[in-house]
């Protein structure tokens, strides 16, 4: 067997490290083996569910593998010379601020340098964003407004010392479970406290010690009233306060005149007792970590939700000492690299704004003849300006702005009105490649060189693994060629990814004497002269510590003018009671077993086996009262838009909350299309949009049938009625349909072969399948009024040989029973098992049904679920005692 070779995982800021062995065992050129890197300071060893499965993901499936201009296929020169002429014509014509690249976590460290530095640094205009505003830039003002940069003063190590962890609009067992993992080994070894602060009951949720499920939007509210409290039990950090920190005039007057417990409690809709608990667990743990994320970010006041939590972290003096710090945890898996970089349009470079000494001594640095002076358009107002005709170029690299962009509709419109549009994608079909004139193919990951940075600032190398695949090449090589087309061929004269790793280091130490001398933490000066070598063999480091080793400001010097960091006044926005119109509220978030727009995951048929729909998650009260059932389809609408989804009921949403998943796009559902529903509205500090708080309403779709379509390979289909939605499965795809008039139009989707079919009158039902040479090549269910059966005999038929008129019956000689929903990925355990296994067995905890199943012993991300289905089947077993 071949080497492994160490490389970081492609999906969440945890930068969870990977050993890929490629070609294993001489199994094909575009097979990788996937382990984890036992060495690796993030997750030593561990993976979830979506890196154990990265094998998956490496075919060429749906990649696009030659520059394409419009229809056509053309050569790297003429894309490229059409490009940049393109964007230089438009330049001259209307002015650098015509022109805008939209950029993603999704690049490396490289790939964003080079892009940020031909936008600010040679074009001349700050007009490059990046997806990241849309998941982490409130905590990036956040930062910068208390402690001077935009510095995670925290690691996991962190979460392993604290004895109270406070998790805060954070579902951390699906979107960061490796964080969870560590957090709950944590507590099993040291006995620590666990709070989930989210209005939904998330799996999460399951076995913390207390759960406040607030009113959504009253995050600032609740600080405010925890830091009030706090105050008038004397447990501040006073001496802590005066040395390190500054506190607005008015400041604790304000707080005690505003904020108290009872004011909390009506104001976050929370019991009194349960609020009281939370603040007597804060006051008696000095050593708290306080975990953030979307939950807190994705607000029209996020950049206010954060202060609050810095300020009470400020005041309390758990801050720079171990087991005791706030925590952003980031959603991609460099979204870290590019704030280091400056890849948001409201930072420059290397953590520096906009102050006239830092556009002066970046133009220094990079000799660049039009440095940007201000701030550029963030994500919304970018393509707000495109729609309005003052955006007339965009490059969008790595990211599919037409689906995750909240209001999405007006996104499309947009991008359908810019005269000059340019996509770089390692995919071909996609929502936003759809409206490109020009369309770019860049390396996937396995096949790009370069680093990323974790949540915790530990910079990892990405390696490849893979050779480049058709025409593909990297992201960084495709724009420092547009950028030498454009007339800077010695100033975009890069060979090697590590040219620019350390041109990047360089100008993090350049005229950079650290907090205490005015400068800035982020400095990786002893990184900046490494050759190629030392570059390919660079081990996971993190940067920001002090002199002493310990954690960043732990000396209590902040990059700041004073020194101080800075207590933050924040206001509790006022929250909006239900409208007439729009009687819900709509909160959006992810699966545990999906990433972004499903385009590597989509590919991977056992993560698509968690959750095969895009769901609208119910109260089942509100259910009730709107005459909706469980898996029926239901009308999602908002100001904005509408769009369909299956209904799923859950005793974890708050009356007249709903809840939907971002993933599902043109490509893999008629349906399940979140981003055509949020407001376009901002917080006024970081530009973030509000995704967790819109006004909405839901009602019943009808349908006159239902089924599902099951095809072998890999060329997707249209399918022509109301509902479609499809996932992977082995050897080819599952499409679950409803809709009404004839289905028979349904039978035009299957392909040509031998046909077999059953049609039964009376309950509407019709079943056709087509052998091909003696294998199936699809199979087609549909039911006006009968049940479907389970569709897990027949995917296996895929891969069969000989296969007759038995598929019609759904079920082989022999066939095992139902297994039920996927509930572990890792081992394809269904939930009938388990709960078969509970029964039977007598099991009464998680270990117990890992050994009796192995659910939950390898990546881990299904215990929480495991935890509440032992309880619901042991209590339902008591019930039939009883």
């Amino acid at each position: 067997m071949r080497a492994a070779i160490r490389t970081t995982c492609a999906y969440c800021g945890v930068g969870c490290g990977i050993a890929a062995t490629p070609n294993p065992d001489g199994a094909g050129e575009r097979t990788v083996a996937i382990r984890g890197d036992e060495a690796h300071p993030a997750n030593q060893g561990r993976l979830c569910s979506k890196g154990t499965h990265l094998g998956e993901t490496v075919a060429l499936t749906g990649r696009l593998l030659t520059p394409m201009i419009g229809d056509r296929r053309a050569s790297w020169d003429k894309a490229l010379d059409l490009v940049a002429r393109r964007f230089a014509d438009t330049i001259a014509r209307h002015g650098p601020d015509s022109v805008a690249f939209y950029v993603s976590g999704q690049l490396l460290t490289e790939d964003y340098y080079v892009a940020n530095k031909l936008m600010k640094g040679f074009i001349g205009s700050a007009n490059i964003d990046t997806n990241s505003r849309l998941c982490m830039s409130s905590a990036v003002a956040g930062h910068m407004r208390a402690f001077g940069e935009d510095v995670v003063p925290a690691s996991y190590e962190d979460l392993e010392l604290a004895d109270l962890v406070v998790l805060v609009g954070s579902n951390t067992a699906w979107c960061h479970p490796i964080v969870y993992q560590r957090i709950q080994a944590a507590r099993a070894a040291r006995g620590a406290k666990l709070v989930v602060i989210d209005p939904r009951r998330t799996e999460t949720c399951e076995g913390a010690d207390l759960h406040l499920a607030l009113r959504p939007g009253s995050d600032v509210a609740l600080m405010k009233g925890l830091l009030a409290w706090l105050a008038a039990e004397n447990a501040l950090d006073r001496e802590y306060l005066a040395r390190h920190v500054e506190v607005p005039e008015g400041f604790w007057e304000e707080l005690e005149a505003t904020a108290d417990l009872w004011t909390t409690a009506k104001t976050c809709d929370l019991d009194p007792q349960a609020l009281l608990r939370f603040f007597e667990l804060f006051r008696d743990n000095p050593r708290t970590v306080t975990v953030f994320s979307q939950g807190i970010n994705q607000s029209i006041r996020g950049t206010d939700q954060v202060n609050a939590i810095l300020n009470v972290h400020l005041a309390t003096g758990r801050i720079g000492k171990p087991g005791a710090a706030p925590f952003s945890i980031t959603g991609q898996p460099n979204a870290m690299g590019g704030r280091e970089v400056g890849g948001l349009a409201s930072t420059l470079a290397s953590h520096m704004d906009f102050a006239p000494e830092n556009v002066a001594r970046v133009g220094r640095f990079w000799a660049a003849p039009q440095m940007a002076t201000k701030p550029g358009l963030k994500a919304v107002d970018l393509f707000r300006a495109m729609g309005e005709g003052r955006i007339k170029a965009v490059w969008i690299m790595a990211t599919n702005p037409a689906v995750s962009l909240p209001d999405a509709g007006r996104v499309r419109e947009a991008l359908a009105k810019c005269p000059f549009v340019v996509v770089s994608d390692v995919i071909a079909e996609t929502d936003t490649g759809a409206h490109a004139h020009v369309r770019l193919p860049a390396a996937a990951w396995g096949e790009k060189d370069g680093t990323v940075t974790n949540s915790e600032r530990v910079v990892s190398r990405q390696r490849r693994f893979m050779v480049l695949p058709g025409e593909a090449m990297p992201d960084w090589w495709i724009i420092k060629e547009v950028g030498r087309r454009m007339g800077w061929k010695g100033e975009f004269a890069y060979d090697h990814p590590a040219d620019i790793w350390r041109e990047h280091a360089r100008l993090t130490a350049y005229q950079n004497d650290g907090p205490a001398n005015g400068g800035r933490v982020l400095n990786l000066a002893g990184k900046a002269a490494i050759g190629n070598q030392a570059y390919e063999d660079m081990e996971p480091f993190r940067w920001g510590n002090c002199p002493d080793d310990r954690g960043p400001f732990a000396d209590g010097q902040f990059s700041t003018p004073s020194g101080k960091a800075r207590m933050v006044p924040v206001v509790q926005m006022a929250l909006q009671d239900p409208l007439r119109d729009w009687p819900l509220t709509l909160n959006t978030g992810r699966y545990r077993d999906q990433w972004h727009t499903m385009t590597r995951t989509g590919l991977a048929p056992k993560l698509a086996r968690h959750r095969e729909e895009p769901l609208v998650e119910v109260n089942p009260g509100d259910a009730e009262v709107m005459g909706l059932g469980s898996g029926d389809l239901a009308r999602v609408s908002t100001p904005q838009g509408e769009s369909l989804f299956r209904v799923a009921l859950s005793d974890g949403q708050r009356p007249g909350e709903i809840f939907t998943p971002i993933h599902w796009t043109d490509q893999t559902s008629t349906g399940g299309r979140t981003g055509l529903l949020p407001r376009p509205l901002v917080d006024p500090h970081s530009g973030q949009p509000g995704f967790k708080s819109t006004p909405a309403r839901l009602a019943r779709v009808e349908t006159q049938w239902k089924g599902f379509l099951i095809l072998r390979g890999e060329q997707p289909v249209k399918v022509p009625c109301l509902w479609a939605t499809k996932v992977a499965v082995p050897g080819g795809a599952l499409y679950e349909i409803a809709g009404n008039g004839d289905p028979a139009r349904i039978e035009a989707c299957l392909p040509k072969g031998e046909r077999i079919e059953a049609i039964d009158q009376t309950r509407g039902s019709r079943r056709v399948a087509v052998i091909v040479e003696g294998r199936l090549a699809g199979v087609l269910f549909l039911t006006r009024t009968g049940l479907l059966p389970s569709r897990d005999w027949l995917i296996g038929q895929l891969a069969a040989e000989g296969v007759g008129a038995a598929v019609l019956a759904a079920r082989g000689p022999g066939s095992q029973p139902d297994k039920g929903a996927t509930i572990c990925v890792c081992f394809d355990i269904g939930l009938n098992q388990i709960v078969a296994a509970i029964r039977e067995q007598a099991l009464v905890d998680v270990p117990a049904i890992g050994k009796a199943l192995g659910a939950g012993t390898n990546c881990g991300s299904c215990r929480p679920a495991l935890a509440k289905i032992l309880v619901q089947t042991n209590e339902e077993v008591l019930d039939a005692a009883e």
